[in-house]
């Protein structure tokens, strides 16, 4: 499908010492035309997540967030062919700002058991911010007919904020295992606490019971 760039009325001026074929522009560089495809995307996540915080997945529809990112419906589905790849790319950005926040504020525990707890705890509150599109996110994944990586990322995650950088003396697949499994806990603590069943403080305190016996030997 063309854009609406497609309708101008003349092409742009040539740059300087470029040239192009029968008097048309030299095709776009590589790295400009990644970068815009990245903008594009990102303007559709965004639009989703803004929708799903407000009315769940349901309000996600496809050409809402067409609209809303301002690209053509077409355009979306080039990016995200269905909407669980789009509920995907959302977590997916909850994440990088998970390990940005990460990045930024390092846990500061001397126990691996307490710096897993920190980057959990950090997590639920940052999606507790937006309850509905915290329960339209862990609900969708959960019934997800598409690969999501939201499990290993945070699995990744755990494991470097607990061993920081020390050697542990378990088989890396073990240490992953155990890390997805106190993920694992941390997700069905959060839907608890989205039906009203478990309080912050409850859930911080089932968390810490989780990692000091999972992580035990980190």
């Amino acid at each position: 499908m063309r854009t609406s760039h497609a309708l101008a009325d003349a092409p742009p001026p040539l740059p300087e010492g470029t040239s192009g074929v029968g008097g048309h522009p030299a095709p776009t560089t590589p790295g400009v035309r990644t970068r815009s495809q990245h903008q594009r995307r990102r303007r559709i996540v965004q639009a989703a997540a803004a929708l799903a915080s407000r009315g769940g997945v349901e309000a996600m529809q496809m050409r809402t967030v067409a609209e809303r990112a301002g690209v053509a419906l077409g355009t979306l589905y080039r990016y995200f062919p269905s909407k669980m790849d789009l509920v995907v790319a959302v977590v997916g950005e909850e994440i990088d700002l998970l390990e940005s926040s990460m990045e930024r504020r390092p846990p500061t525990a001397a126990h691996p058991a307490g710096r897993a707890v920190d980057v959990l705890m950090r997590a639920t509150r940052g999606l507790m911010r937006e309850p509905e599109l915290a329960d339209a996110l862990i609900r969708s994944l959960i019934m997800a007919e598409v690969e999501a990586p939201f499990g290993d990322r945070m699995a990744s995650l755990l494991l470097r904020v607990a061993t920081d950088g020390r050697t542990v003396d378990i088989p890396a697949d073990d240490q992953l295992a155990l890390t997805g499994s106190l993920a694992g806990v941390w997700v069905q603590e959060l839907l608890e606490m989205l039906r009203g069943r478990r309080t912050y403080e409850q859930i911080q305190h089932r968390i810490e019971i989780a990692a000091e016996r999972l992580l035990a030997g980190f």
